[in-house]
Parts: C-alpha cells; structure tokens; sequence
C-alpha cells in the first residue's frame, strides 16, 4: 500500500480516537466539578454568656457550634465549656436570642462531665430556611423563622446556688427543658443581630 495513501486513511480513525478521549476527559471534568459543587459546606460561631450575672458566676462559660449542610438537612454539633461539672442543659434553637425569646424550638439537651465540658449532635434543617408556622389549632402565627440558639440550665436551683441570679430570694424558673421546668438561661448568640441570627448565613 502507498505510504501516503496509509497516513491519509489512518487519520480520521486517530482524530476520532482523540474526539472520544477528549469527550470522556470533558465528561470527567464535568462529573468532578458537579462533585465538588455538590459537596458540604460548614459554618462555626460561638455561644456567649447570656448575662453579666452568668459572666460573674461562670467566668469561662462559652460554647461553639459548628453546622454542616447538606443536601436535604443539616447536622449541628454543639460543644460547651468552663460550665459547672456534672450539669444538665437544654438546648433550643429561637427567634430571638433574649427575653422574650419568641417561637422557641427545644433540640436537645447536653450533660457537662467531671470537667466542665459536653457536646451534642442534632442533625435537622438549620439554615437559612429554618422556621415554624402554626395555621390554627392552640395557637396561631404566620411562618417564623429562627435564627439564632439558647442553653438552659436544666435545673432552676443550680444557677441560683451558683449565685447567678443576684438579687433573687428564689430560683427563677422558666419553661424551657422538656418538663417546661427549666432554669435561666446560660449562653445565646446575642452577639449577632436580633432578626439575623447565625443560622441565616447558613445555605444549603
């Protein structure tokens, strides 16, 4: 066969071997980039004392929070500490981070050990989607949403023990653990604005 004539006919069969490998390759790219679009993000912030009377009694009480997105809910781990040992807390996330507190969504509760510290993981929608809404029945209220989170003490009488309720001759009680007999709150995200909690700058 002539040279030139074999070159010629073996051409089309080499460009069609590069079509292809460079279509796989660009298949290969779109596939890795959809992959990484696809991947989960994650957003950290603290919790901070809810008080200067809680900063006076517990001067290292602090949290953090970390929330990984992902593709149809969230997963939120909490960790506490400088807490006192061996305490019980309730976790709620809130529509605003001080009194009156607004529609309150109980998450979990959280046991500090012998050394001061405990964490929790609650996985649920905390984003910047998270909301309740109440059509009729007991109650009645448009779509709210809750951006922000609040701990507990489970117990009323261990902050006043702790003399973090100066000035009260009784422990404060509040609603807020699953026997709605709960006691102040210790730490909040008040560091962030009332109506844009931390959990609105948390996409999915």
């Amino acid at each position: 066969m002539n040279p030139t004539r074999h070159l010629l006919a073996s051409a089309p069969a080499k460009l069609a071997a590069l079509a292809t490998t460079g279509a796989v390759a660009v298949a290969i790219s779109v596939t890795m980039a959809t992959s990484a679009t696809a991947t989960n993000s994650t957003f950290s912030f603290k919790l901070l004392p809810s008080s200067t009377a809680i900063s006076a009694c517990l001067p290292k009480a602090s949290g953090q929070v970390t929330i990984t997105t992902g593709a149809l809910n969230d997963v939120m781990k909490v960790t506490i500490q400088g807490m006192p040992h061996n305490t019980g807390f309730d976790l709620f996330v809130i529509q605003t981070p001080t009194p009156p507190f607004g529609v309150s969504w109980y998450q979990t509760d959280i046991h500090s050990g012998s050394t001061g510290t405990g964490t929790a993981t609650v996985r649920g929608v905390f984003d910047s989607e998270t909301f309740s809404v109440s059509p009729g029945g007991t109650t009645t209220f448009a779509p709210t949403h809750q951006y922000h989170l609040g701990l507990w003490f489970n117990s009323p009488k261990v902050p006043f023990n702790l003399g973090c309720e100066p000035g009260a001759t009784a422990p404060v009680v509040t609603p807020f653990n699953g026997n709605q007999h709960a006691g102040i709150q210790v730490l909040n995200t008040a560091q962030f604005p009332a109506t844009a909690g931390p959990l609105s700058q948390v996409h999915r």
